[in-house]
């Protein structure tokens, strides 16, 4: 079930989602950090349901591609007028299109979507969507993976997640969202908690030692041995 903002007490962050499936919202956001957070009016969310705007009896959102080929593809009139609805002239959001073509999603796009006023997400289905209604809504493009999905509705539930966990008060400790993979240009190091000994396996000794000087160098020596075996493309971008 979605909720939407209250008008009286509009929200700091606000998620308008453009989806043939508006039942899949909030679904895990609605639970945990994000759905307490959600209750709490810190961020809001509404859907817009493509198929309202749909042509026909039959409510038809697509058509065969031109140029021939296989599938259906999102109709630019259909698809216009479902963001119309969900976004005025003026609002200052950010419009994405859940897209494999887009631009891959970063730490750091993640932190600049999460420090605005929210965002328009748009749910692709199909082959695609027309490209004129990409030019004529300036729709951006955003991909979280090499992968492809049967549309966008999970993208979009990991883009919100990702900026949601960042929102003021959202997590317990502020400083919880800075030291993680990616926010420092590497991988995270590895984390223990007792018991001690486990299986044979101990806590490495510095970190049990209360040298706080040596506990960070560690974490960074270990950060960046994880990122030059798993993510060497990181430290050489290029």
């Amino acid at each position: 079930m979605t909720l939407p903002a209250d008008p009286a007490q509009p929200a700091l962050w606000r998620a308008s989602v453009v989806t043939l499936f508006p039942q899949m919202f909030p679904g895990p956001l609605g639970l945990s950090l994000a759905g307490d957070a959600l209750r709490r009016e810190v961020w809001s969310l509404s859907t817009q349901d493509l198929r309202e705007h749909g042509l026909g009896r039959h409510r038809a959102v697509d058509d065969t591609p031109a140029g021939g080929g296989p599938g259906m593809v999102l109709r630019a009139d259909v698809l216009a007028a479902a963001i119309d609805g969900a976004s005025g002239p003026d609002d200052p959001r950010p419009r994405l299109l859940l897209s494999p073509r887009g631009r891959p999603l970063t730490q750091a796009r993640v932190r600049d979507l999460a420090a605005g006023p929210g965002v328009l997400l748009v749910c692709g289905r199909f082959e695609g969507v027309d490209e004129r209604v990409i030019e004529g809504r300036g729709l951006e493009e955003v991909s979280i993976g090499d992968y492809i999905l049967s549309g966008g509705e999970l993208a979009a539930l990991v883009l919100l997640d990702a900026c949601i966990r960042l929102l003021p008060g959202v997590m317990g400790k502020d400083e919880s969202g800075t030291e993680e993979s990616f926010e420092s240009g590497l991988l995270e190091y590895p984390h223990y908690t007792r018991p001690r000994d486990w299986e044979g396996r101990g806590i490495p000794e510095v970190l049990t030692g209360g040298n706080h000087k040596a506990i960070a160098a560690w974490r960074r020596e270990q950060s960046l041995r994880l990122t030059k075996a798993r993510r060497p493309d990181l430290l050489d971008p290029a």
